[in-house]
């Protein structure tokens, strides 16, 4: 059986909304880091079999296959094709996932992997607006075959993420204390230089934009809960963002054709779904199966990246598997750092392979909650 390997990530800085990349186009972002990784790689961009890149709400400047133009924009070979996909949250994560899976398979030697999300310039559920502007009903509540298995409910992370906190026994407090200490992280983070090798700065802006110096627990508690909520509030959900991601997958052959030196390899790849009405559930039982199915254990990971969609989730998941908060989105997450729901998964992995050879570990575990109840868990393994 052949292996799967990452040969280089690297991501743009994240802008906050209405930040340093607002006003970028959106192919123009995937391709600035599209053109970074196969500039710092040196990798010959004609050899590449494909580029699989994650994007949500796929209007506007997202619309028309948005990978395929973001390749083309970078400047790059013309017969390279593209493919945007679409799993929510975890759509740059799956990315990586078709791109391993293409590889494994024998069927393709080298794949860009990433992912691009401008929610300054297209709204989250931008695509269901519009759709509403036409007359069509939203992608799943109006369903008669949706109603009829779940009921005319409301279906919301923000609910959901309420909902978590209740069953798991979160407090309002707790949430807020996690983060904090993610603002923390991340501050620390910039401040120790530990992501500059992993960003590609765009013109002058090199520095992540969503980690707030100012902030307090005091500035946390005074803030008004979502409505129809007790405990969730803006301090512990994750900011709207920009940004793009992409990571170069090669097989052995490729590996080997091109003189290139792998960083990690894929161990572990798979995906499981949840009832999509709690919909943030999913990293639970998919952190379950990926254990199950490789026979690791969960202290086996030197450390995990979970996306803080909100705080709830990671402290849900952190108390159903185990985990160690200490190993957990050591870097701060989606709460300082932002989310950039397309290029998320992307980022997440850039990061965690960085911080993994920082800190000389050997494998770490990716995880993240996805619309639909669904989450992705990638496992790597550091070279």
């Amino acid at each position: 059986m052949t292996e799967a390997y990452i040969v280089d990530a690297v991501r743009t800085p994240v802008g906050r909304r209405g930040g340093a990349l607002a006003g970028m186009h959106s192919a123009d972002l995937g391709a600035h880091a599209i053109r970074a990784l196969v500039d710092r790689t040196g990798v010959d961009p004609g050899a590449v079999d494909d580029v699989i890149f994650g994007c949500c709400d796929t209007i506007g400047s997202q619309a028309g296959d948005v990978a395929r133009t973001a390749w083309l924009v970078a400047g790059l070979p013309d017969h390279v094709p593209g493919v945007t996909v679409d799993r929510q949250c975890g759509s740059s994560q799956q990315a990586v996932h078709f791109a391993a899976q293409g590889v494994l398979s024998g069927t393709a030697d080298l794949i860009v992997a990433g992912g691009v999300q401008n929610m300054s310039a297209i709204p989250i559920s931008a695509a269901m607006i519009v759709g509403r502007q036409y007359g069509f009903s939203t992608p799943f509540a109006e369903s008669p075959g949706w109603l009829k298995r779940y009921g005319d409910q409301e279906v919301s992370q923000f609910r959901s993420a309420e909902m978590i906190a209740e069953r798991w026994n979160i407090s309002r407090a707790d949430m807020e204390a996690y983060a904090y200490e993610s603002h923390q992280r991340a501050i620390a983070a910039i401040d120790g230089g530990r992501f500059a090798a992993e960003i590609a700065p765009v013109d002058d802006f090199d520095t992540d934009e969503g980690p707030r110096r100012d902030t307090s627990l005091e500035k946390m508690a005074g803030l008004q809960p979502v409505a129809g909520g007790e405990r969730i509030t803006a301090a512990v959900a994750s900011q709207i963002s920009d940004a793009s991601a992409a990571v170069l997958i090669a097989s052995p052959r490729a590996v080997e054709e091109h003189g290139l030196t792998p960083r990690a390899r894929i161990h572990h790849i798979s995906v499981r779904g949840a009832d999509p009405v709690w919909m943030l559930t999913g990293p639970i039982p998919a952190t379950r199966h990926a254990l199950e199915r490789t026979g690791m254990a969960i202290g086996d990971f030197d450390l995990f990246e979970v996306n803080e969609a909100f705080a709830s989730v990671v402290l849900a998941w952190a108390k159903e598997t185990g985990a160690d908060l200490a190993r957990t989105n050591v870097n701060g997450g989606g709460i300082a750092l932002g989310h950039p729901i397309g290029a998320t998964g992307a980022r997440l992995m850039t990061t965690m392979l960085h911080e993994l050879e920082r800190r000389g570990g050997r494998f770490a575990l990716q995880t993240m909650c996805e619309g639909g109840g669904q989450a992705n868990v990638t496992i790597i393994e550091r070279l």
